[in-house]
């Protein structure tokens, strides 16, 4: 169960309203890095986790990023205030109000036009937000290390949304939500460790033969000695086929029926080597098709209309 505080996790400033900046923090609103993305990410794997620590982890943290997605609502909501009286009221005439829509640095003209200067579920490029930003699948060391890159990428977002504002206002609560995604990915990476045997993902163990192999698939210049190609417990070798010994080529068994109709078809379909026919993109070069087909030597079909 949830219920609301009316207060928000952090108070939240606008010093100018600036409707082009708010089009840029719905990246954080909706897109597949921001708030409800993750929001939404926790709380179906706190709803499916078995261990009871993890569950209150996964809760607690989706819960924040509901505040969280308040808080970026919010500053969308405050950066759109002027626009938004402006456009509902008709406040300028149609060339100005076009001109501010579409002014240098703001793009925010389908945000405001359409949505009324609120705060859509899209991104900063009007994309509607969509499920398919979660991947949860439902084991905990895969989902715990999705978890941390998903904080790292939205951390990166935060960042860069700060370099492209000077509102002090703006800039203090985007540091906040940054800071908060630090912490997230630190509860994430002790959960992951708190699970004794947390690699490799999953029940099954690795096949040994190719599983501390890192395979050289690029020719030419010598491969750069490196930790991740042939650090401890990792091999380097060339990854020419067939790597398990066999001659690389795909098989498949066919009964005889299966065999004969794959023959038939093959014939059927097969290409002739022996003859080059005149094509139509030649025909549609008019002369210049007819003279090329000529020079190849090959009989230009008389019929063909």
């Amino acid at each position: 169960m949830f219920m609301h505080n009316k207060r928000l996790q952090y108070t939240a400033r606008v010093d100018v309203t600036n409707p082009g900046l708010a089009n840029l923090l719905l990246e954080q609103f909706g897109g597949p890095q921001g708030e409800l993305a993750a929001a939404m990410r926790y709380f179906t794997q706190a709803v499916g986790e078995e261990d009871p620590g993890r569950k209150d982890m996964l809760f607690d943290i989706a819960t924040e990023e509901l505040s969280h997605l308040e808080i970026i609502g919010s500053l969308v909501a405050m950066l759109n205030k002027g626009a938004k009286g402006e456009l509902a009221e008709a406040v300028d005439e149609q060339a100005e109000l076009y001109r501010k829509l579409n002014g240098a640095g703001n793009d925010s003209h389908v945000t405001q036009v359409l949505y009324g200067g609120g705060p859509p579920l899209v991104n900063s490029a009007g994309v509607p937000w969509s499920a398919a930003y979660i991947d949860t699948i439902g084991e905990p060391t895969a989902d715990l290390r999705s978890n941390i890159a998903a904080e790292a990428r939205a951390k990166i977002v935060y960042e860069r949304l700060i370099n492209v504002t000077d509102d002090p206002g703006v800039r203090d609560a985007l540091g906040f939500l940054m800071t908060r995604e630090v912490a997230h990915q630190k509860s994430f990476e002790k959960a992951l460790y708190a699970i004794r045997d947390n690699f490799p993902p999953g029940k099954l163990p690795p096949v040994p033969q190719f599983a501390n192999i890192y395979y050289k698939m690029s020719h030419g210049l010598d491969s750069l000695p490196a930790p991740w190609n042939s650090g401890r417990g990792l091999e380097i070798q060339t990854g020419e086929p067939a790597v398990d010994g066999g001659d690389g080529n795909a098989q498949v068994n066919l009964d005889a029926t299966q065999a004969a109709a794959l023959d038939a078809m093959a014939s059927r379909l097969a290409s002739r080597t022996d003859a080059d026919p005149t094509t139509g993109a030649e025909l549609g070069m008019g002369d210049n098709g007819t003279e090329l087909a000529a020079g190849k030597g090959t009989a230009v079909d008389e019929e063909a209309p």
